[in-house]
């Protein structure tokens, strides 16, 4: 029997960032195993950085995004938190792929404590798994 329409289905492809001025960390993960591995980290800004990550969307075919939107350690909100948020907005709007948010107030600093190499992947392979736990 066929699934009905809007079903959740059991493998998706999901793609996370960890959105920086001036670098932009990227992830993937799946549904079905609920981990996600850092990709690589996209060193670029406007046009360029979408054009980046219209290829990684290609290459890797997401049903839906995950951005990391910070916070202060209190949960107010300040600049990067509006600069994330709108992010999330272009990405949408570009690629019209559902985009979630999560909390990433201390994702980078983990990735670092962590010894990762590309620290701003690692941040958002950590938003994704974040993601994961969250939508359980």
């Amino acid at each position: 029997m066929p699934e009905p329409a809007g079903a959740p289905q059991p493998l998706q492809t999901l793609l996370a960032f960890d959105f920086g001025l001036k670098r932009t960390g990227v992830a993937t993960g799946n549904t079905l195993t609920r981990s996600a591995q850092p990709l690589r980290t996209v060193a670029a800004e406007g046009d360029a950085r979408f054009d980046a990550i219209a290829k990684l969307i290609a290459e890797w075919q997401p049903a839906a995004l995950v951005v990391g939107v910070p916070f202060h350690p209190d949960g107010a909100p300040h600049d990067n938190t509006r600069r994330a948020q709108r992010f999330a907005r272009q990405l949408h709007g570009r690629f019209r792929l559902p985009v979630h948010e999560v909390d990433e107030r201390w994702s980078t600093t983990e990735a670092l404590s962590d010894g990762a190499r590309d620290a701003d992947a690692a941040a958002a392979a950590i938003l994704l798994e974040q993601y994961f736990q969250e939508h359980a």
